[in-house]
């Protein structure tokens, strides 16, 4: 895993501000920096280095093609590199290798194939930024899935790019006042969406995605068009499936083991050190059951447990771990442990996130990076194999909405909103306001934003609301079910699961990678009847049998309980003076982005214990310790 920064145009001394980027990003890439500069074209590039595959000085970056036309930088895994190689080979387009990098194989791909034959070849998780000296032309890319992040933008005449907003912090010229329409996203998911970002000035590519840039774009200012490779939202067809179905459940299994072992397989090539996360869940389960039956060796697996056994499952992994023989470590945290995270997180996580399990996500890396330099987790089994909870609340929601005539529902909605207006703060009045919503949403798409929104109305809250559309406003084309888990895919699983890991894990310059967000695993999942994903109320059922091949069921089947803390009871007691100081009324006018009154009666609220708005106001808080940390304040505008 490496990170990586560059910058196209006027800005003077080009190579120390990249120079001093790359010290920002010290984190993501601990063994090694590398630069290299085209004075005449104006363009600086940086990286630093996690060496992972071929350690050798022969894998640094950034990396000259062999025929001298391309220079590139990657953050990430091209999984299948050695397949590539082959192919270039049997082609008669291979250069003569100097050592065994996916980088050295992405460029010759690159330079045999060009930009989207490769990108449509190459399984993995990427963010590349590839300069043509031939054409002078800048090609930025982010993998399918979104695992890697790049965020690129103009800073005044000069195009910048990089993996952490962090690597843009010195630059002058920076704008550091908030996106009004990011704080507005924030305040509805507790996530600012792709792509958007905290800063006025900076995009992020979104995932499956590449863009392009001309000198003629560069000197103008112009941001280049996104362009979309590959998409979730893309229909996906079967070959094995017959008839829509599998000609028996146990080939519909066999399948499955097939597409997701060779995605596992193909993840655990590495030259440093490896293991994987376990929380004895079933995706985490099933992962490790599959390390496990290709090892010659105890894959070292790692847990962390928590002293209040209301949200401790680690017990869980333990057994897990005795049963499939793992080389397991467990690490049980204290509330002062996880407390002690919380100054950290506006570094860490460059913009507001909101998300509170980035706490004990950022404690097990830390445990894990103790013992090795990648590690393997379950994330994506959820949103693509239907195993959320939320999905069958949802559905039940629905049908109940649509056995009440479509004409009724709107003078329903406004009932229930009347009736809720006259009823004091708290959960009953919270849940009608919600049904009503729900009852007036258009169509699934909304329905299902509805559902999720933290604060319904982000103007009751900020000085200055702009809500952009975002993909929840087009209609889908699907039923509920299976719209829900492509919006998850498009939007909650790169903005919110993979932000949290990523930063969390790089932070301690851990790699992790997630063998459920492989391409093939996500288009054999899409394409599974409804039955092999859902039954008797219950999600992941095909995972869940090949699981069961190698764990007895009694070890999974229990309530989930969610990598979560007890967030609601630390702002009441060892997080309330920290949170006071950030939601005091003064220091909220002062910086202009909250109406203080709203604020106040939520905290309020919340320390009486009506109702539990630690959600509502986590986001907040994340939003009030990046303003106190951000590099600087630029005069003239809220949160100025």
């Amino acid at each position: 895993m490496c990170g990586l920064v560059g910058i196209w145009g006027a800005l003077q001394d080009k190579r120390a501000l990249v120079e001093t980027a790359c010290t920002a990003l010290a984190h993501r890439g601990p063994d090694a920096r590398g630069f290299w500069e085209d004075p005449e074209a104006g363009l600086a590039l940086g990286h630093v280095r996690l060496a992972v595959i071929d350690t050798s000085l022969a894998g640094s970056q950034p990396m000259a093609s062999a025929c001298g036309r391309y220079i590139v930088v990657l953050n990430g895994e091209i999984y299948n590199h050695l397949e590539l190689r082959e192919a270039l080979e049997a082609e008669g387009r291979s250069p003569a290798w100097r050592g065994h990098s996916d980088t050295e194989t992405l460029l010759a791909c690159f330079a045999a194939w060009g930009v989207e034959a490769t990108l449509r070849a190459v399984i993995g998780m990427y963010a590349i930024a590839l300069w043509d000296r031939s054409e002078s032309t800048l090609t930025l890319m982010r993998d399918r899935m979104g695992e890697k992040p790049l965020y690129a933008g103009f800073i005044g005449k000069s195009f910048v790019f990089g993996s952490e907003l962090k690597a843009f912090a010195h630059l002058p010229g920076l704008d550091t006042r908030p996106d009004p329409r990011a704080l507005a996203l924030l305040m509805r998911h507790n996530y600012i969406p792709a792509p958007w970002s905290i800063y006025r000035q900076i995009s992020k590519v979104s995932p499956g995605c590449w863009m392009q840039l001309t000198p003629g774009q560069r000197r103008l200012g112009e941001m280049p068009v996104q362009r979309s490779y590959w998409s979730a939202n893309t229909h996906v067809q079967q070959p094995e499936a017959v008839g829509g179905a599998y000609a028996s459940e146990a080939l519909a299994v066999d399948a499955l083991d097939v597409v997701l072992g060779a995605a596992v397989r193909r993840q655990m090539i590495a030259d440093v050190p490896l293991g994987a996360f376990l929380s004895g869940g079933v995706d985490s389960s099933l992962i490790v059951a599959l390390m496990q039956r290709q090892s010659s060796r105890p894959v070292k697996t790692f847990s962390i447990g928590f002293e209040d056994k209301r949200y401790n499952e680690a017990h869980y992994a333990a057994a897990v771990a005795r049963h499939l023989g793992t080389d397991h470590s467990e690490h049980y945290v204290s509330d002062r442990d996880a407390l002690d995270v919380v100054p950290l997180l506006p570094q860490i996580y460059d913009e507001p996130f909101a998300d509170s399990s980035q706490i004990p996500t950022l404690l097990v890396t830390r445990m894990a990076r103790s013992h090795v330099t990648v590690a393997l987790s379950g994330d994506g089994g959820d949103e693509l194999f239907g195993g959320y909870s939320r999905y069958f609340r949802m559905a039940q929601w629905w049908k109940r909405r649509e056995q009440l005539p479509s004409l009724l529902r709107k003078p329903s909605a406004a009932m229930l909103k009347g009736v809720a207006g006259l009823l004091p703060a708290g959960r009953r009045r919270d849940h009608l306001e919600k049904l009503a919503t729900l009852l007036a949403a258009p169509h699934a798409g909304l329905f299902y934003r509805e559902f999720l929104t933290y604060w319904r109305d982000p103007a009751h809250v900020l000085v200055d609301p702009h809500l952009p559309a975002t993909v929840f406003d087009e209609v889908p084309e699907t039923e509920l079910f299976e719209s829900m888990m492509r919006l998850d895919v498009a939007t909650y699983l790169p903005d919110d699961i993979l932000v949290k890991v990523d930063r969390a894990a790089m932070a301690v310059s851990l790699e992790t990678r997630v063998p459920m967000l492989d391409h093939h695993v996500h288009d054999f999942a899409r394409a599974l009847p409804a039955e092999y994903l859902v039954r008797n109320g219950q999600g992941k059922w095909l995972p869940r049998q090949l699981l069961y091949r190698h764990v007895p069921a009694e070890l999974i089947e229990r309530p989930k309980k969610g990598f979560s803390v007890p967030l609601g009871t630390w702002l009441r007691g060892p997080l309330r003076d920290w949170a006071e100081s950030l939601l005091e009324p003064g220091r909220l006018r002062q910086d202009g982005i909250f109406i203080a009154e709203s604020v106040q009666q939520k905290w309020t609220e919340h320390l009486a214990g009506r109702h539990d708005w630690s959600k509502h106001l986590w986001s907040i808080l994340m939003v009030q310790a990046w303003l106190q940390e951000r590099p600087s304040r630029k005069a003239g505008g809220p949160g100025a």
